[in-house]
């Protein structure tokens, strides 16, 4: 097992949430086979070092929102639209998992037993103590609401210690955007109260709220480097760190 700099993991129980793009990889769209079975080792290694891992992954390699492929749609049918991406990419990251040797489930929000087993919380929990990885599909089963929020639902549910989102291009969250201002300050801590009054876009308003009121710690951080996971997942000192007083 490769080392880090810390030996021994700070969390026992984290959510992972990927974006769709994510997946992608330098090509924007569609699933990276490659990519996908890179994350995956990762997974698998925070996986050795005992933690139970939970992850929500995103749609938008596959189906953009509003502002994108559903440009002019009804809201609700595009979100609709967008639940069924997340299941293939929940699919195409078991599929890569179980080929690392790990055991994992796919939770879905909306029904579709032929696939995935249909969101239970205890036993996703039952899952996870059985050092199974569990990913939760289609969002949170309802149109508006992101996976941003799906994230924040199921950590709160699932009783997680941490969320550890990873961010493509981005190595935690700034004060502006820094790939348009180059004096953009990066925070190593920040309070959610700070994130909702500096309108950072973190993750939406609801997602951020929810984690506030249910006083889920944050880790926002790199994908990019996808040995990131790990370092994260075991307490490394990387990305910005919400929750709690900054």
């Amino acid at each position: 097992m490769e080392e880090y700099a810390l030996s021994t993991a700070k969390y026992e129980r984290v959510v992972l949430k990927l974006s769709g793009e994510s997946l992608a990889g330098d090509q924007g769209f569609g699933i990276n086979p490659a990519v996908v079975e890179d994350i995956a080792l990762r997974v698998r290694k925070v996986r050795d070092y005992g933690i139970d891992v939970a992850i929500v992954v995103g749609g938008g390699n596959i189906w953009r929102g509003l502002s994108g492929s559903a440009k002019g749609m009804d809201r609700a049918a595009a979100d609709y639209m967008g639940m069924m991406a997340t299941v293939m990419n929940a699919l195409a990251l078991q599929d890569a998992l179980e080929k690392q040797s790990v055991d994992t489930r796919v939770q879905t929000a909306i029904e579709m037993r032929q696939v995935a087993e249909p969101y239970i919380r205890r036993k996703a929990i039952r899952h996870m103590e059985k050092g199974r990885v569990v990913i939760f599909g289609a969002g949170t089963g309802n149109p508006y609401f992101s996976t941003d929020t799906t994230a924040a639902l199921r950590a709160a549910e699932v009783e997680a210690d941490v969320i550890l989102m990873a961010k493509k291009g981005t190595d935690g969250i700034y004060d502006s955007d820094p790939n348009k201002n180059p004096n953009a300050k990066k925070f190593d801590t920040l309070s959610y109260i700070e994130i909702l009054n500096r309108g950072l876009q973190v993750m939406d308003t609801t997602a951020t709220s929810l984690c506030m009121d249910n006083k889920i710690p944050l880790v926002v951080f790199n994908i990019d480097d996808h040995e990131n996971i790990v370092r994260a997942a075991l307490g490394e000192d990387i990305g910005t760190t919400v929750g709690g007083e900054a």
